[in-house]
């Protein structure tokens, strides 16, 4: 099983039980295909770079899991059938970036028992 991290963005017209409705979705295609969720992070409202559908703005939301390749495919397709993603960009980690992610979950994790 392959490291993966996919991040997409959902149009800013949802509200907030559409959104976490449409992530838990995306993450049903996951589970369902044999793929292990290791982290789960909504980003929230953010403005674009640059304009897309005159939208400006967009939540964002990243799932990162472990899951064979062939699951990459059926996730995609579902980002393309799913009118409320705007974009969308699956990437496989190596072993330096997977390192990495562990370790900001790690401190992500000790901030919140922090608060």
């Amino acid at each position: 099983m392959n490291h993966y991290e996919t991040v997409f963005i959902l149009t800013p017209v949802l509200s907030a039980d559409q959104t976490k409705e449409t992530v838990a979705k995306f993450t049903k295609v996951l589970t369902d295909n044999g793929a292990e969720i290791l982290n789960e992070e909504a980003w929230g409202l953010k403005k674009m770079a640059y304009a897309i559908d005159k939208k400006s703005t967009g939540f964002y939301n990243l799932v990162e899991f472990k899951a064979e390749p062939a699951v990459i495919d059926k996730l995609e397709t579902a980002y393309r059938r799913e009118e409320k993603v705007i974009r969308f960009m699956t990437v496989k980690l190596d072993k330096y970036a997977s390192a990495y992610a562990e370790k900001r979950r790690n401190k992500l994790a000790k901030k919140e028992e922090e608060a």
